[in-house]
């Protein structure tokens, strides 16, 4: 914990913003728990929470009763875990009269959840007396995958470095890991993979005794949480760590040695939650070099912990990143379905496949992955990204809950109409063991976690949304607001409207209509139209002096609106009903064509880029009347960060325009400033 914490450093869980005359609190200062609960790990750090809400928000010393005939009937909480209680695993029930508030959890973490959820009631100023709130989440894992380096770097961080490692060592002071096991046990998080998937030479190390020592110290802080550690792993692992010489799923030794590996790890994690895996993906080794499947490389490990009660969470993020620019026919947007669709119902029941909302990579506008409704057979997750590596690098405010809540809310049309993304993740559609949305973690050591105090509303709203996919983008925002800022209508109104604006008018200054990519090569910040256009990487848009896009369609492009489901694949086959966001994405169509509101694509894209920016510009003026209700530090950063995303959009625009108008010869028809 960081000395004398400032507001921005405790994010939604600042309990000093409360004011005590308006909360309306009838429970006196009297907590009721059984003595022998008193015990648990998890309960601990619930009375931890509790006194520190007391204490902060109430002005009261927290007192714990574990003699029943000792409390103040008249005023009093009481904690109590029925294992009986009819809600899901996790789930809590709060249930306030006059006299008692009483919270039940099915279990340990469900006590923790609704303390915290009991906290944001209060912060929000809803009532509890004569209320009933049950909760139970949607999703059984949900979990934060961060991509930091035992260096210390985090690939694709833009909050500083890691709160994990300095120095290829892990830190030895784990207070700030503590503070963020409780951020994240406050939002419903509970599991949390601590290295990133690019496992290089040290990293591949911490599954041995050289680093397991400390990794137990982190994976206790995150017990008292409820929160189970992972670990990603290089799949060549036994080449370097053993002298193998090879690492074939198939080999006996090989197996052998990942038995081992896992049976060490559990001897020091006995909850250890299991294997995270990026395989024959980006030059990384895995089975492909053996001639062996992907789920022949994840069965062996799953075999491996599965006597544990762990799992492997295998990436499905595989394409190839050696293309010929030349090559129009290979399509790396087919490429996850194309690698996976054929090994459905093959897994192991302790594998989950973890797959990105869309084919790609994380873009700010693509469609969702059609492996999504495409495997019946197969546990399978979805991964999201916090970090903001494509959409601002949290110096642009970018909310990013509206596109999840898009990915979440899509019908697959897998079990016919209302096959939604969100219940077949969840496993409720296909009946499958194991579900769940896991994400990029967006955090470092900076200040306020996420580098931009804003850009915790998309850590918050991810918590929020594994939780219960079924809030909508404005609830999150608000309760956002709320928690983090107070309950100011003017403050809260602004700040929501700011946020849910956001998404869009990223877009419309950056890369709108699906088209994607179009920034500088490697670190993928700023414009660069065509940085990626000659690369090997797959990501083309395919301008030239007549028109924009890529053809994916059935009848004349790549075929990979056919990897979707009746009607989805239809309505993307064809230009007049593919939705015109992903028009695209989808098709190459030329710059006379006519949008649905009669503009020319080639004006709708001078005109959208001036508009993102206006748009950046009401923001700026929006923040400056909400001066004197933020605090300073908190307003200044924003402030700083805004000045930065106007100027970044700006040049975004200017660029932009500026290379379809040299294209194509055609200029603005409302004649505003487009360089020659």
């Amino acid at each position: 914990m960081i000395k004398e914490q400032k507001k921005i450093y405790k994010c939604w869980l600042d309990y000093s913003n409360i004011s005590k005359n308006s909360i309306e609190w009838h429970y006196g200062n009297q907590v009721y728990v059984e003595e022998v609960l008193q015990s648990h790990l998890i309960i601990q750090s619930v009375i931890e929470e509790l006194k520190q809400f007391y204490k902060e928000a109430l002005q009261q010393e927290l007192e714990i009763v574990t003699d029943s005939t000792k409390v103040n009937t008249k005023a009093y909480v009481q904690l109590v875990i029925n294992e009986e209680l009819e809600l899901g695993t996790e789930g809590y029930c709060i249930e306030g009269n006059e006299q008692v508030l009483t919270l039940v959890g099915k279990d340990a973490r469900g006590i923790l959840y609704g303390v915290f959820a009991l906290i944001a009631r209060v912060k929000e100023k809803q009532p509890l007396v004569n209320q009933k709130i049950s909760s139970v989440p949607k999703n059984a894992l949900r979990m934060i995958d961060h991509w930091d380096n035992i260096d210390g770097s985090i690939e694709r961080g833009y909050a500083g470095t890691s709160i994990f490692y300095k120095d290829q060592q892990i830190l030895s002071n784990k207070e700030r890991i503590k503070d963020y096991a409780r951020l994240m046990a406050s939002i419903g998080i509970n599991s949390i993979c601590i290295n990133n998937v690019n496992v290089h030479y040290y990293e591949t190390q911490l599954i041995t005794e050289q680093y397991l020592f400390e990794v137990t110290r982190i994976a206790e802080i995150f017990r008292a949480y409820g929160i189970r550690l992972f670990l990603s792993i290089n799949f060549a692992a036994p080449m370097q760590l053993a002298g193998l010489e090879t690492a074939d799923p198939l080999d006996e030794k090989v197996r052998k040695w990942w038995k081992e590996a896992a049976q060490k790890v559990y001897r020091f994690i006995p909850d250890f939650g299991g294997f995270l895996v990026k395989a024959d993906s980006e030059n990384r080794p895995g089975p492909f070099t053996y001639n062996r499947s992907h789920a022949e490389g994840a069965n062996m490990l799953a075999e491996a912990v599965e006597e544990y009660g762990g799992i492997v969470i295998w990436r499905c993020f595989v394409y190839n990143c050696h293309v010929d620019w030349r090559d129009r026919k290979t399509d790396r947007a087919r490429a996850a379905y194309d690698h996976f669709k054929g090994l459905d119902s093959q897994f192991k029941d302790n594998v989950i496949l973890q797959i990105k909302n869309g084919p790609m990579d994380f873009q700010i506008r693509e469609p969702l992955s059609p492996l999504f409704g495409g495997m019946k057979a197969t546990n399978q997750m979805m991964e999201f990204q916090i970090t903001q590596e494509y959409t601002g690098q949290q110096k642009h405010i970018c909310f990013l809950v509206p596109m999840w809540k898009e990915c979440l809310d899509f019908d697959t049309y897998a079990e016919g109409e209302e096959t939604y993304v969100k219940d077949i993740i969840s496993g409720k559609t296909f009946n499958n063991r194991l579900g769940g949305i896991a994400a990029v973690s967006n955090v470092g050591d900076s200040t306020c976690w996420c580098g931009n105090p804003l850009a915790a509303a998309n850590l918050y709203g991810f918590g929020r949304l594994c939780w219960n996919p079924n809030l909508s983008a404005k609830e999150i925002a608000t309760e956002w607001s709320h928690l983090t800022l107070g309950v100011d209508d003017e403050v809260t109104s602004k700040i929501v409207g700011i946020l849910l604006d956001s998404r869009k008018a990223y877009e419309d200054y950056t890369v709108p209509l699906g088209i994607g990519w179009m920034v500088n090569v490697g670190h993928h910040y700023g414009p660069n139209i065509e940085g990626y256009e000659y690369s090997p990487w797959g990501t083309y848009h395919y301008a030239d002096y007549k028109g924009i896009g890529v053809d994916r369609t059935v009848a004349t492009g790549t075929g990979y609106a056919a990897q979707y489901l009746s009607p989805n694949r239809e309505m993307y086959e064809k230009v007049e009903t593919c939705p015109e966001e992903l028009l695209l994405f989808f098709h190459h169509v030329g710059y006379d064509y006519k949008l649905k509101d009669g503009r020319t694509l080639l004006q709708y894209i001078y005109d959208i880029h001036f508009d993102g920016v206006e748009k950046v510009e009401e923001f700026i003026e929006i923040w400056k009347s909400l001066k004197d209700k933020i605090e300073e530090e908190y307003y200044t950063l924003v402030e700083k960060g805004l000045e930065v995303q106007h100027h970044d959009a700006m040049e975004w625009r200017d660029i932009v325009n500026t290379y379809f108008y040299r294209k194509t010869g055609v200029k603005d028809c409302k004649k505003r400033k487009i360089y020659e």
